[in-house]
C-alpha cells in the first residue's frame, strides 16, 4: 500500500494557530436604552397604582375576580391563531440558530465512489491475451473556513439574539391577546349594561305614552303631548337595535380571539351586564422596571443585539477567509500485481476578494445604518410604551372621578323623574317636566355605565402598557400540530424544546451568546 500526504505536524500546527487566533470583528453589543427610564415615573401613576404582592401581574385579569373571563383567556392561549403562528415563528427562529451553529464545522463535505470494469485486448506479438479488470476507488474531500475573524461566532450571536426576539414576541402577543380578551369582555358587559337601561327606560316611556293618549282620547291633553311622549319613547326604542348589534359584533370578537367559530358563547349567561368596580391598578414593582420587561421592549433590544452581530458578519468579508482542505482516495485493483494505495492530501487556501468595487465595504455601512434603523424605533419604542402606560394611567384616574359625580347626576335624575311624575299628576307641572326629566334620566345613566366601563377599560390597558400577562404555561405548539409536522418533517429534539422559560428567567438581551 502506497501513501502520499502533507505533513499531519504542520497541518495540525496551522490549524491551532489559526483557530488560537480568531478575532472577532464589529462591534459588541451595547443596550441603546436611555437614562431617563431607569427613574421614571409620573403623578398619574402614582395616583393610580398601589405596590402590592398581589396579584401577580403575570394574570391581572384576577383582580375582576370573574371566572367568565379567566375561561375565556385560557381558551384563548390554547386557540388564538395568531399565538399559535408566534409559536411556530419561534420553532423557525431555533432552527435558524441551527443552521448559524453549523457554521463551526466544516462546511463543504463531499464522499464518492468509483468502480470500473477493464478490458485489454493484446492480440499482437508472440503472447496475444485479453486482459480484464476492476477499478474501485472511493474518496472524502473536506474544507473546513477557520472562523479567524469571527464571521461564524458572530451569525450565531445573531441567531441567538433573533431567537429570543421572538420568544419576546409571542410573549408580547400574549399581552395583546389578553388585553384584548378582557377589554372585548367588558365592552360586552358595558353595552348588556346600557341595553338593559335602555330597555327600561322604554318601558318607563312607553307608560307614560299609553297615560298621554288616555288623557288624549278623554279630552284631558293635547295631542302636541301624545306626539312629544311618542317622540321620546320611539327615540329611546331606536337604540336597542344598535346596542343589539354592538353585543353581537362583541360576542363575533370573542369567539375569533379565543379560536371559536362566530356564534352564541352560552358561558357568558352568567354575570350578564355586570361591569366591576375598579379602585386602582396593583402593581408588583416601581413603572421604570415594569416598562423595561414589556415584552416588545425586550423583542426592540434583542433585535438590536441580532443585527450589532451582524456587522461583524459583514466586516469579515473585508479580509481574507483561511481554509483548510483535505481529502482522502483510496483505491484498488483487481489486477495481479497492481498495489492498493491511500492518498491523503491536505494544506490551507487562502481566499481574498480584493476588488469587489466598494461592495463589501457598502454592506457594512448598510449593516450599520439598519443597526442605527432599530436603535432608534427601540429608543422610541421605549417613549411610546412610557406614554401608553401614562395615558392609561390619567385615563383610570379621570374615570375615577367622574365615576362618583355621575353617579350622583344618575341619581339626581332619578329623584327629578319621580317628583316631575308626581307634580305632573296632581297638576303641579306640565307635561313637558317629565318628558324633560325622563330625557335627563336615561342621558345620566347611560353616561354613568360607559364611563364605568372606560375605567375597566383604562385598567386594563395600564396592565398592558406596563407589560402584565405574558406568562403562559401552555407548550409553544399545540399536541395535535406538533404530531402533523412530526409525520411531515424529521424534527429531531427541536419540539421537545417547547416550553416557556419560567417567570422571571426570560432572554436577557445582555447575555445573548457569545460563543467563539
Amino acid at each position: 500500500m502506497m501513501w502520499r500526504c502533507l505533513d499531519p505536524g504542520r497541518l495540525l500546527l496551522l490549524g491551532v494557530l489559526g483557530l488560537g487566533g480568531c478575532v472577532r470583528l464589529g462591534p459588541d453589543f451595547q443596550s441603546p436604552g436611555e437614562p431617563w427610564i431607569e427613574h421614571w415615573n409620573s403623578p398619574a401613576l402614582e395616583q393610580a397604582g398601589l405596590l402590592r404582592p398581589q396579584p401577580d401581574d403575570q394574570q391581572w385579569w384576577q383582580v375582576f375576580e370573574d371566572p367568565a373571563l379567566e375561561r375565556l383567556i385560557l381558551e384563548a392561549d390554547r386557540n388564538n391563531p395568531d399565538l399559535k403562528i408566534a409559536g411556530l415563528r419561534v420553532l423557525e427562529a431555533r432552527a435558524q440558530l441551527g443552521i448559524a451553529e453549523s457554521g463551526r464545522y466544516p462546511q463543504f463535505q463531499q464522499a464518492s465512489a468509483d468502480s470500473v470494469y477493464l478490458k485489454r485486448d493484446q492480440s499482437g506479438g508472440r503472447n496475444p491475451q485479453d486482459t480484464h479488470f476492476w477499478q474501485h476507488s472511493a474518496g472524502f474531500d473536506i474544507a473546513w473556513e477557520l472562523d479567524f475573524w469571527g464571521r461564524f461566532s458572530r451569525a450565531i450571536e445573531s441567531a441567538d439574539a433573533a431567537y429570543f426576539a421572538s420568544l419576546a414576541n409571542r410573549e408580547d402577543l400574549l399581552v395583546l391577546l389578553r388585553a384584548q380578551v378582557a377589554d372585548t369582555y367588558y365592552a360586552l358587559r358595558t353595552t348588556e349594561a346600557r341595553l338593559r337601561i335602555a330597555r327600561e327606560n322604554a318601558q318607563l316611556q312607553n307608560r307614560s305614552l299609553e297615560i298621554t293618549e288616555r288623557l288624549f282620547e278623554g279630552g284631558e291633553e293635547t295631542e302636541l303631548d301624545v306626539q312629544q311622549a311618542r317622540t321620546q319613547y320611539l327615540g329611546t326604542l331606536s337604540t336597542i337595535p344598535e346596542l343589539e348589534r354592538q353585543i353581537l359584533v362583541s360576542r363575533n370578537a370573542l369567539s375569533t380571539l379565543i379560536g371559536r367559530p362566530p356564534g352564541p358563547l352560552p358561558e357568558l349567561g352568567e354575570n350578564e351586564g355586570l361591569i366591576p368596580l375598579v379602585d386602582h391598578a396593583v402593581l408588583q414593582d416601581v413603572p421604570a422596571n415594569l416598562l423595561l420587561r414589556r415584552p416588545d421592549v425586550r423583542a426592540a433590544e434583542l433585535q438590536v443585539a441580532a443585527q450589532s452581530a451582524l456587522i461583524g458578519v459583514a466586516e469579515a468579508d473585508l479580509y481574507p477567509s483561511l481554509s483548510l482542505l483535505g481529502s482522502i482516495v483510496w483505491s484498488t485493483s483487481s489486477l495481479d500485481g497492481a498495489p492498493d494505495t491511500l492518498d491523503l492530501v491536505g494544506g490551507p487556501s487562502l481566499r481574498w476578494n480584493l476588488f469587489d468595487h466598494g461592495r463589501i465595504t457598502n454592506n457594512v455601512r448598510v449593516q450599520d445604518a439598519r443597526l442605527q434603523q432599530l436603535i432608534v424605533a427601540y429608543q422610541d419604542g421605549v417613549r411610546q410604551a412610557a406614554r401608553e402606560a401614562d395615558d392609561a394611567a390619567i385615563g383610570l384616574v379621570k374615570s375615577l372621578e367622574r365615576d362618583g359625580i355621575l353617579g350622583e347626576a344618575a341619581q339626581a335624575a332619578e329623584r327629578s323623574l319621580n317628583l316631575a311624575n308626581s307634580q305632573y299628576r296632581e297638576g303641579y307641572a306640565d307635561f313637558q317636566r317629565v318628558l324633560d326629566a325622563q330625557r335627563a334620566l336615561i342621558a345620566q345613566q347611560d353616561a354613568y355605565l360607559a364611563n364605568r366601563g372606560a375605567a375597566v377599560s383604562n385598567l386594563i390597558n395600564l396592565y398592558k402598557a406596563l407589560g402584565g400577562g405574558w406568562y403562559s404555561t401552555e407548550p409553544l405548539v399545540d399536541p395535535a400540530t406538533r404530531q402533523q409536522m412530526q409525520e411531515r418533517t424529521d424534527w429531531g429534539d427541536l419540539l421537545d424544546e417547547q416550553s416557556p422559560p419560567a417567570p422571571g428567567s426570560g432572554p436577557d438581551p445582555h447575555k445573548v451568546s457569545n460563543d467563539e
